[in-house]
């Protein structure tokens, strides 16, 4: 018995003393009890502020093995998480029933295959359902755990959805996976988790005087991009319209502000829904705009022509023999697009026709290698540009001989350039020569502090003088505006003047130049005076082998600028003539059918489609349109939505509609017109007669149309009532043929020759 007390007295003192500090360290984990506190991922909005990407609440489904088994209600449960989550029955089976080596069932089996991130929804689906399942287990007096739990989290919500997606990018379920945005500023948009660890007794419960240590969460900072969401919608919208009508491998875009580079649409074709990323292929998820090489073709002109005329060696009235040209070293001769040529002609029209030959001349003879190899690195190419964007890649411009010398003056040979370096050269162009670094967030906003970090514009060199920056967009801007000889005539803007040039290059397949697959593309800029948007356009392998860039992309070009100098609030500088005075290529836009929506709705319809509006009435829902819809209007037009009935409404402002609206209008509201002269209504009186409403107008015919300075100049006098609308309506014409691009590319060089070996343009 002495020998036992002593042996328990050491013990004691080995627990107590020399063991003292261990065992209580041990006994403070059991004790204490931590929760993490999960960080808000930051948010990313456009530049006004509209949400892109951000953080919701959503919920994770486990289950408990042993308590769900030890219940005898596994058949229940899987039938019934089948139901709301939609989750396989095997899959459900392998994790209700999983055990251990030793044949225990788990405690806890994550479903995350299905049951992970969920909505509320059907989160509220799954907890009816296990209240459902409790009220069962107290019917047979079995315990009322299910064994069926929920965890409430975050998950990544993109409420624009296909919105600017490889833009902006995705997070997984898991968090493992990331790309754009996403994935590039993920530091700073992720932020820390906090903690929280207390002390517990054995019911869990937190005790009073116990230790706590305790760290709030650092939510991720908010990123606003310099992405405006309508001209974004717009840039997708005739993506969308050229893969319905072309069916292309994939077709990319970009818009930016010339001055700041601040990019304002950027998206491609295929697009995907980062909502639902796992139901798509990797090539959605490519963001072709940074990361993908291709010969450029006669859209890359712009920059051996802006060299050109800042060498001072490019005169517009020279002549010159088209048709086909030679290089010394090399027997094979460049030929244009449509092989035979436009015979003598000058340089001003060889820019126009988009002539190979001109531009050999241009840059092989006149500028020579090296100074052209020295403009192209001036203007960026072979470089990385510094956008905030993964994968971007930096091209080459490899010029060992005479041949690639002059092949490249027109945009193909050894030249592979991304879509985002030429957004950056032609904005150089466009806005005084100054190249400038592209750039997608416009600032930066640390939640916890408040404070915002605004990216500023970076200048990083000056490429060419003002002066040439304004011969040149000159130059640019016969190439849209000559209707009969210019390649990018579908980029006819009535009222603005546009600058650009189309371009359509041979795609290398298996080591030789294809006759039937192109890379066809438009890039241009407007206005041309002070521009105010650089847009680019690139379709790879439209299903029409006839199709250049000129009537592929330069109609899109068309819609977009249009649209987004409308909501830019930029105003046509000159009046629009009429379909029968103009041989010009009107810009016509569809009306939208905003009848029977509200007055909000048709205000964000008209809003996103680049229409000026007047509400007629004070109601709240729109009753009638005018023009109806499908119409398609000039863009200084007015769409006028009807709100009440026609005793209970004003007579609007008609001044710009045509005779066929006003009579409308008017009859609409229940007044009589009376109307002076032709055209378009110039001003209006109205006048009470016997009761009733009378609207005087007088109109004049189209500015430049016969009769407009006599009919401007004409005052009072008592016009005729009119009861009859006016006959014959607007008509649209769209050729969508390129000047001189019948029998093949534009940018298309003699048939046998072979591309350089290790060029793939366009295929990476």
């Amino acid at each position: 018995m002495t020998l036992l007390f002593f042996v328990l007295i050491g013990r004691i003192y080995m627990v107590q003393v020399v063991d003292g500090a261990m065992w209580y360290e041990e006994a403070k984990k059991r004790w204490s009890a931590a929760d993490t506190m999960k960080a808000k991922r930051g948010e990313i909005t456009d530049r006004d502020g509209n949400v892109l990407a951000m953080d919701t609440i959503a919920y994770n489904v486990s289950v408990d093995p042993q308590i769900i088994n030890d219940a005898d209600i596994a058949e229940e449960v899987i039938d019934g998480l089948h139901e709301t989550l939609g989750i396989d029955k095997d899959e459900l089976t392998k994790q209700v029933t999983a055990q251990k080596e030793d044949g225990t069932f788990y405690r806890s089996r994550e479903l995350r295959k299905g049951g992970w991130l969920i909505d509320k929804p059907v989160a509220d689906g799954v907890a009816a359902f296990r209240d459902e399942l409790k009220g069962k287990l107290r019917e047979d007096g079995k315990k009322l755990d299910t064994g069926i739990y929920m965890v409430e989290t975050h998950k990544r919500f993109y409420p624009r959805s296909f919105l600017a997606s490889q833009l902006v990018g995705y997070v997984s379920l898991d968090g493992e996976n990331k790309t754009g945005v996403e994935a590039y500023f993920n530091d700073q948009l992720q932020g820390a988790d906090g903690f929280i660890r207390y002390e517990k007794d054995g019911k869990r419960v937190q005790l009073s005087k116990g230790e706590v240590d305790f760290q709030a969460p650092k939510d991720g900072n908010n990123i606003k991009l310099t992405i405006d969401s309508d001209i974004q919608l717009y840039v997708v919208e005739a993506l969308r319209d050229i893969v319905k009508k072309y069916s292309p491998k994939s077709a990319t875009a970009i818009a930016a502000d010339p001055d700041t580079m601040e990019i304002l649409a950027m998206a491609n074709m295929p697009e995907f829904d980062p909502n639902e990323y796992a139901k798509y292929d990797y090539a959605n998820f490519y963001n072709h705009a940074v990361g993908s090489l291709y010969e450029p073709g006669s859209t890359f002109k712009i920059a051996t022509l802006a060299a050109a005329v800042e060498e001072g060696v490019f005169n517009p009235d020279e002549i010159y023999q088209s048709g086909s040209i030679v290089v010394p070293g090399d027997p094979r001769p460049i030929r244009e697009h449509n092989r035979r040529g436009w015979g003598k002609i000058s340089f001003l029209d060889g820019l126009k026709y988009s002539s190979n030959v001109a531009f050999v001349k241009l840059g092989f003879e006149k500028l020579g290698g090296e100074k052209l190899r020295d403009y192209f690195t001036r203007f960026g190419f072979g470089q990385k540009t510094g956008i905030e964007l993964t994968n971007e890649l930096a091209g080459k411009i490899d010029l060992l001989g005479n041949r690639d010398i002059a092949s490249a003056s027109f945009g193909q040979g050894r030249v592979q350039v991304t879509a985002i370096q030429q957004v950056a050269a032609v904005a150089a162009v466009a806005n005084g020569g100054k190249l400038m670094e592209p750039h997608i967030v416009k600032s930066i906003t640390d939640p916890s502090t408040n404070t915002t970090t605004v990216t500023d514009p970076k200048f990083v060199r000056q490429v060419i003088s003002e002066q040439t920056s304004k011969q040149v967009g000159e130059y640019l801007e016969q190439v849209v505006s000559d209707q009969d000889k210019g390649t990018g005539k579908n980029a006819y803007i009535e009222g603005y003047r546009v600058a650009g040039k189309t371009g359509t290059a041979q795609k290398v397949i298996n080591g030789k130049y294809s006759d039937n697959k192109f890379m066809v593309s438009f890039i241009g800029y407007a206005p041309v005076e002070n521009p105010k948007i650089v847009l680019y356009i690139m379709v790879d392998e439209p299903n029409n082998p006839l199709a250049g860039g000129g009537s592929v992309a330069a109609p899109a070009f068309r819609e977009i600028v249009l649209k987004s100098l409308k909501k830019m609030g930029i105003a046509p500088d000159y009046n629009i003539e009429s379909d029968e005075e103009s041989d010009n290529k009107e810009a016509k836009i569809a009306v939208p059918k905003v009848q029977d929506l509200s007055v909000a709705q048709a205000k964000a319809e008209l809003q996103g489609k680049g229409l000026s509006f007047e509400v007629v009435g004070g109601g709240d829902k729109v009753l009638k349109q005018i023009p109806a819809a499908s119409s398609l209007i000039y863009p200084a037009q007015k769409v006028y939505i009807v709100t009440e009935k026609k005793d209970q409404l004003a007579v609007p402002d008609l001044t710009g509609v045509s005779l066929r609206d006003a009579l409308e209008l008017t009859s609409l509201i229940g007044a009589r017109l009376v109307t002076e002269g032709t055209g378009y209504v110039v001003s209006q009186q109205v006048v009470e007669e016997n009761g009733g409403r009378l609207v005087k107008v007088q109109l004049v015919p189209p500015e430049g149309a016969e009769g407009y300075d006599e009919a401007l100049s004409a005052s009072g006098g008592g016009g005729e009532e009119s009861d009859t609308g006016e006959e014959g309506g607007e008509s649209q014409s769209d050729d969508e043929s390129d000047a001189g691009e019948s029998g093949g590319s534009e940018d298309s060089t003699d048939a046998d020759i072979e591309p350089p070996v290790g060029m793939q343009g366009g295929e990476n």
